[in-house]
């Protein structure tokens, strides 16, 4: 399985579950030990691939211990005795978690699988659709074939470059204008006419037609011829 808990998480020192011959050396990232219920545990057994039937009869019948020992072989956990003490349980736990991990990046279930070490319903659906994916036979079950399978693709998914968002435009404008335009006409245009056209005409023409007639004529009749009469005898 990958490793990989997330951009976010702490890397833990830890070798990859990649097939049943690995040997963890550490499983010091695991949720401090917690006990399964003897049903739990064999719900855990049967989702990673083993035969075994979910009961709630104790861990001791034969096929549950084969089943036990069969897992405790395939990850070199000693002593190989069947019994599921502390370090089979959490070491379980932690493949199982691992598993969340790889299908909650690679298969999306929403909502997401809770990163807890139970085999629950939720589980079984999120691993029967990726089986859906690649057209398997859907039985909600992640034998080891599967795990190695996702854990590859989600090995790619987690190595991909994280796209942070980028700004988009704001609506409203983000800035407003600190200032108001300042540069106002300071003044009015001065240039305006200072006086009105001084060249006028100064004085009315003063010479004025002065010969007037000085006299009329005065005609006075002339003396007429009087007509004195003659004496007739």
């Amino acid at each position: 399985m990958w490793c990989g808990f997330g951009k976010s998480s702490a890397t833990f020192a830890v070798t990859c579950l990649i097939s049943a011959s690995v040997v963890i050396a550490d499983t010091g990232f695991a949720a401090s030990q917690r006990s399964y219920t003897p049903q739990q545990f064999r719900a855990v057994l049967r989702g990673l691939g083993y035969n075994v039937k979910v009961t709630n009869g104790a861990l001791t019948d034969d096929e549950t211990k084969k089943a036990i020992r069969e897992f405790q072989t395939g990850y070199k956990l000693k002593p190989v005795d069947g019994v599921a003490g502390p370090k089979t349980q959490e070491f379980a736990a932690n493949i199982v978690k691992i598993l969340q991990t790889n299908l909650n990046a690679v298969v999306k279930p929403n909502p997401p699988l809770p990163r807890d070490h139970f085999y629950g319903p939720q589980m079984e659906a999120a691993v029967k659709e990726y089986q859906k994916k690649y057209q398997l036979q859907e039985t909600g079950i992640a034998n080891l074939a599967l795990r190695q399978k996702l854990n590859e693709e989600a090995k790619t998914v987690f190595t991909q470059p994280t796209a942070t968002p980028t700004p988009t435009p704001t609506t409203k404008p983000t800035a407003k204008p600190t200032a108001k335009p300042t540069a106002k006409p300071t003044a009015k245009p001065t240039a305006t006419p200072t006086a009105k056209p001084t060249a006028t005409p100064t004085a009315k023409p003063t010479a004025t037609p002065t010969a007037t007639p000085t006299a009329t004529p005065i005609a006075t009749p002339t003396a007429t011829p009087t007509a004195t009469p003659t004496a007739t005898p």
